[in-house]
């Protein structure tokens, strides 16, 4: 048994949700898109390198976050075949006249 009473928990280990993310983590997160997208000032990206310099967690978000935007950007929409789209466009029509059936649609 030690005399000694526990280390008292540090200001990052007391900020730290059950996620084991940080206000900092959140600060982070909330303004990753516009890092990413280099729409931030010079003083606030380097305060978000520095946090993902050490933070495992945040750095595994934004290479995710990066890989999602990259495969947005490569998706190019296929057009529907004529026989989907014009089935598509009859439900959603059905599916209108139902929520407002007072109203008379335009075909």
């Amino acid at each position: 048994m030690s005399i000694f009473a526990p280390a008292a928990p540090s200001l990052k280990e007391i900020e730290r949700n059950s996620h084991g993310r940080t206000e900092t983590c959140k600060e982070v997160f909330a303004s990753l898109s516009d890092y990413l997208d280099l729409e931030l000032p010079l003083e606030t990206c380097e305060e978000i390198r520095d946090h993902l310099a050490g933070c495992p967690s945040c750095i595994e978000f934004t290479e995710s976050l990066r890989a999602t935007i990259e495969l947005c950007r490569q998706y190019r929409p296929a057009e529907l075949p004529a026989p989907i789209e014009k089935q598509a466009r009859e439900q959603l029509l059905q599916a209108m006249r139902r929520c407002s059936p007072g109203k008379k649609s335009r075909k």
